[in-house]
């Protein structure tokens, strides 16, 4: 018996890319699947355009639109998806990624392996934007998350041609956001209720890093993330390019970056880390954290003065994520010996 699939894409100005996104969507070979479209208040025509595209090209596709009247971000908007959905696995999906045929297939056959896989995340290969035109490339997007001693998380191969270097399926420590597919019980299980407001994604973070928030918390909680080759999706990437590790890299890849993803960045990785950080690991790690954290500091504070503002909505949250940290420490089913060895 296959398990019913729920896609929960959210848009917001997808522009050119929602077409091939949706058509990828229509053309899986798994076909038990519903469709939830959410977009986070576009202004600009999309939720039209996309229920123009729906009725003509859906075919026989359970779909559902939900246009919403104000933008609520990322993390949010996919927690609305996820509460508004009803299958036993869950794919929340980005605007800017086209998915191949037998992505679907491909992953549902994992769940099957392991009840303890709680996400499940394919190759995803980069999709570069030529104008309006899409070009699919062989160069790595992403092979899954990983998470270094400094608390730097970096995509497994990205920006490196892919040489069949990932064709492995295996364990890894988080998944990626641009299509994670998730189990409902881990949803449902790591999920974090404070006065009767329920989060899966933390709300706090608007967007950025909710993705590795969540695959840390869900480490914690004894559920497995996956790496699956078979499941390939193309993906255009908007913030960083590279797996960078040296500081002369980094620095040239956050310059990449927009103000608005520095600022959410910023705030949300330290966040993160209130919230899941185990003591014994992070004493542990000093000699490779505190470095990276104090340049990045530094650096925030004498180069990215419009960040100051994000180390002031820091300090504003940090009650609110330790109050989240003990629902997550209080439910943490792994010793700091097992988790410890995420850390490369």
């Amino acid at each position: 018996m296959n398990p019913l699939v729920s896609i929960s894409l959210l848009l917001y100005k997808p522009g050119f890319y929602l077409k091939p996104c949706l058509e990828s969507v229509f053309g899986q070979s798994f076909r038990d699947f519903e469709l939830l479209v959410i977009d986070n208040d576009s202004a600009d025509g999309t939720a039209q355009k996309a229920e123009e595209i729906l009725r003509s090209e859906a075919n026989g596709i359970n779909w559902r639109l939900i246009p919403n009247k104000k933008n609520f971000g990322f993390a949010a908007g996919q927690n609305q998806g996820i509460r508004e959905s009803k299958g036993d696995l869950i794919l929340l999906l980005n605007q800017d990624i086209v998915l191949e045929k037998d992505f679907l297939k491909n992953i549902i056959e994992v769940f099957k392996n392991d009840q303890k896989i709680g996400a499940v995340q394919g190759k995803f290969l980069r999709l570069k934007a030529e104008g309006k035109n899409l070009e699919k490339s062989d160069l790595i997007d992403s092979a899954g998350l990983t998470i270094l001693k400094n608390r730097r998380i970096i995509a497994r191969g990205q920006g490196h041609k892919d040489k069949g270097q990932f064709e492995k399926g295996e364990e890894i420590f988080g998944t990626d956001g641009a299509a994670p597919v998730y189990r409902r019980a881990t949803l449902e299980d790591t999920k974090i209720c404070i006065r009767e407001h329920c989060e899966y994604f933390d709300e706090s973070f608007f967007m950025y890093k909710e993705d590795v928030d969540l695959a840390w918390r869900t480490r914690l909680a004894g559920w497995k993330s996956f790496y699956e080759p078979k499941a390939v999706a193309w993906h255009v990437r908007t913030a960083g390019d590279s797996a960078a590790i040296n500081y002369f890299e980094i620095i040239r890849e956050r310059l990449k970056i927009n103000k608005f993803g520095k600022y959410h960045a910023f705030k949300n990785q330290r966040l993160m880390q209130i919230k899941n950080e185990q003591p014994r690991i992070l004493f542990r790690h000093l000699l490779w954290f505190l470095p990276k954290e104090i340049s990045s500091w530094a650096y925030v504070v004498v180069f990215e003065k419009f960040t100051w503002n994000a180390i002031a909505e820091l300090f504003k949250l940090a009650p609110l994520a330790w109050q989240k940290r003990k629902i997550i420490m209080a439910r943490k089913k792994i010793s700091a010996k097992e988790m410890e060895r995420w850390f490369d």
